[in-house]
């Protein structure tokens, strides 16, 4: 659950650079709206191994 937690704190760090890359133009927060989208995606990929291994443990 603790990968679950920074998972959903990331999405909620970039908002506000998503919100300023989308509607004010900002070219520097879509760079950084891609870098944690990144950091989701590995993130994400991280906790589906997880559940596969625990899933696959039996427990």
């Amino acid at each position: 659950m603790d990968k679950f937690g920074k998972l959903k704190e990331l999405i909620s760090s970039v908002e506000v650079d998503a919100d300023k890359f989308y509607n004010k133009g900002n070219a520097a927060a879509g760079t950084r709206v891609r870098k944690a989208m990144q950091e989701l995606k590995n993130l994400a990929q991280e906790i589906r191994n997880d559940v596969t291994s625990i899933k696959n443990s039996g427990k």
